[in-house]
């Protein structure tokens, strides 16, 4: 589910605890965490309404003044299922957070270099070391720039940086991305014992 800046902004500061949603099947599940871009909220509750069914305090709840302000800003067909899904905003830092800043220690770049290696095994062949020597090399470059570079589609491109991510290898921003520590981290550890960069495809 993507948390558009108000929504973000919302279940950060309180004011907004549940969010509407068209769509073909459900994106979220009750019970599951999730990152906004601005902290971690647990999804309490996911169910579906109709426009008609929607009450006044659920429009505020969801930071509108009123069902037809909420209904006047829907997005999506109109023929496809609506979700209200309510949240929590949860206290705890996001893992990634944490992983991105925690010491680098030879087995942990070691565990990272073979798991890094068992994704340049995929139909892509080698890219992961391209990546992370790109976005070190040209931080808050756009990823559409990024990705013409390595030659890559770029919302394979993204997807691909996702998964760096997860690793707490990278941080994304407003445009482009850069290195977490842990990535500087294991880029130094990388190439101080000569991994260079994989093919570019």
């Amino acid at each position: 589910m993507l948390f558009e800046q108000r929504l973000r902004e919302g279940l950060r500061d309180g004011t907004i605890t549940v969010a509407f949603r068209r769509w073909r099947r459900p994106q979220v599940v009750a019970g599951h965490h999730y990152r906004t871009g601005s902290g971690l909220v647990a999804a309490e509750s996911v169910d579906v309404v109709t426009p008609e069914t929607i009450t006044s305090a659920q429009a505020r709840d969801a930071g509108y003044p009123g069902t037809a302000e909420l209904l006047a800003d829907m997005r999506g067909d109109p023929g496809l299922p609506l979700y209200v899904i309510r949240f929590r905003q949860l206290d705890e830092p996001d893992p990634r957070d944490v992983l991105r800043t925690a010491p680098l220690t030879d087995a942990d770049a070691a565990a990272l270099a073979a798991r890094l290696a068992r994704m340049d095994k995929g139909r892509h062949g080698p890219w992961t070391a391209a990546f992370l020597t790109q976005i070190a090399e040209r931080p808050a470059i756009s990823s559409e720039h990024l990705a013409e570079t390595l030659g890559w589609d770029r919302p394979e491109f993204k997807l691909h940086v996702r998964r760096l991510k997860a690793l707490g290898l990278t941080i994304s921003l407003d445009v482009g991305y850069r290195l977490s520590p842990r990535g500087e981290a294991y880029l130094a550890w990388a190439k101080a014992r000569g991994r260079e960069p994989g093919p570019r495809r």
